[in-house]
């Protein structure tokens, strides 16, 4: 895999990415069911990255899934959904084009119906570059076979399932998932919980927006909603105002900056102030952090 000339800390993030998608990595990786609320269900990855966080629906109509990790852990995925409920996968949800999200798609399409946004389809159909390197096209039996522009939903084991695009934040394709009878919702990567987030530039996201589409959210949805994030623990809406707080917090550390005339280099080497810093817990650490900032700044 090639990579691009970036900062040390996000080849970090690169390496321990990469590293994780390793076949004898993936043999030590579980999943951990969690029931969130009613029938949706939380598949997270635990001793390893096994990718993004799954939402399940499970009831009288079949099985849901929002998002499906990596391919290499689509038979765990199938043990842990066997767990909950027998049968086949119906549906799938794809929250943005990410192979941490998609991997498993080409593996379950036999059985289930593809849904994403329209330019989810279209990046899984083209080549693919960002800080992580190439991705190649993937092949048609990955593709989502019904896209939409704004909005779709979903009437599915008594659920009211509304898919909601928004716009240029983590990329140019995400969607956010909302059972409504259940009061959860799935936030893909536009949440990373207890972290600074990844934003890719190259597939059009930007931190502004990101920003902004986390302010709509909060104002869409109630105070006693449950949060699965795209990466993370099950979440409050309180845990997500958080977020949202560090989000503007950062913005106006880096815009002030940009204003006295520092470049990037010089931002970065001053630091985020300590209320902000102990926001490194994942894989972005605060020279990329700082880096997304400024060019999402600069367009």
């Amino acid at each position: 895999m090639r990579f691009n000339n970036i900062v040390t800390s996000t080849l970090l993030f690169i390496l321990l990415a990469t590293q994780a998608n390793a076949e004898s990595d993936f043999s030590k990786i579980s999943l951990k069911t969690t029931l969130v609320n009613n029938n949706i269900y939380m598949l997270e990855g635990v001793n390893g990255f096994a990718g993004g966080n799954i939402a399940v629906s499970a009831g009288e109509d079949g099985i849901l899934i929002v998002d499906d990790q990596f391919s290499e852990m689509s038979n765990k995925i199938k043990a842990a959904l066997s767990e909950i409920t027998p049968g086949k996968i119906n549906f799938i949800l794809n929250t943005h084009w990410h192979g941490d999200h998609t991997g498993g798609n080409s593996v379950f399409s036999n059985e289930a119906t593809i849904i994403a946004h329209d330019n989810v389809r279209k990046r899984l159909m083209a080549d693919q570059k960002n800080i992580f390197g190439e991705s190649p096209a993937q092949a048609k039996e990955a593709w989502p076979v019904i896209t939409f522009t704004e909005s779709i939903t979903i009437h599915f084991n008594n659920e009211t399932i509304k898919v909601m695009h928004f716009p240029n934040g983590h990329t140019d394709g995400d969607s956010v998932v909302y059972f409504v009878e259940s009061n959860v919702i799935h936030m893909g990567d536009h949440y990373f919980a207890g972290m600074f987030p990844f934003v890719d530039l190259n597939s059009n996201g930007n931190v502004l927006k990101f920003s902004n589409n986390i302010a709509r959210i909060l104002e869409m949805i109630p105070k006693d909603i449950k949060i699965i994030p795209g990466h993370g623990s099950l979440s409050t809406r309180n845990d997500l105002l958080k977020y949202h707080k560090m989000l503007k917090d950062s913005i106006a550390f880096v815009q002030n900056k940009v204003d006295d005339g520092m470049s990037l280099k010089e931002i970065q080497a001053k630091g985020l102030p300590a209320p902000l810093k102990i926001w490194e817990a994942g894989f972005i650490k605060q020279n990329s952090w700082i880096e997304f900032i400024y060019k999402s700044i600069k367009g």
